[in-house]
């Protein structure tokens, strides 16, 4: 395995991790799953609904896997990157407040401007060599599934 190789366990746990994503877009284009899942599960767990709540989560946490990038600089670059590492958490508190279609669109803005603050991370080499080839894969499926919620 080269350094640039993604790991077994974090891409089998990324693609697991699109799961509410796909599933939340399929609700919304395959009634038939959105009746299933609002009686199996609830409303809360079909169609944008489920998108926006995991989605905010799920960029909440990737504030957290940044700041451990941080922990691993030094001085003024380690209080940038802690600056950094909070922005996705604070995007996803603020963006998710004006119902489930704009939060929809808030959140994927905000899947693409934390590749851009990844990116800042990789080229300091406080992440793994294999992390944007990782990114951009989910991210890639996650803004996808975003959009085709609020169009």
């Amino acid at each position: 395995m080269t350094e640039r190789t993604i790991p077994a366990a974090p891409l089998a746990l990324g693609l697991a991790g699109l799961i509410p994503f796909l599933w939340g877009t399929m609700t919304l284009y395959v009634p038939g799953l959105h009746a299933f899942g609002s009686a199996t599960f609830g409303p809360r767990f079909v169609g944008p609904y489920v998108q926006v709540f995991y989605g905010a989560i799920i960029l909440a946490f990737m504030s957290g896997v940044l700041w451990g990038f941080a922990t691993r600089s030094g001085g003024r670059e380690a209080g940038i990157g802690y600056g950094l590492s909070v922005l996705p958490a604070l995007w996803a508190f603020f963006a998710t407040g004006g119902g489930p279609l704009s939060a929809a669109w808030g959140l994927a803005l905000g899947y693409a401007g934390l590749l851009g603050i990844e990116t800042w991370f990789v080229r300091r080499k406080l992440a793994p060599a294999w992390w944007m080839r990782l990114r951009l894969i989910l991210s890639a499926v996650v803004i996808s599934c975003l959009i085709a919620t609020a169009p």
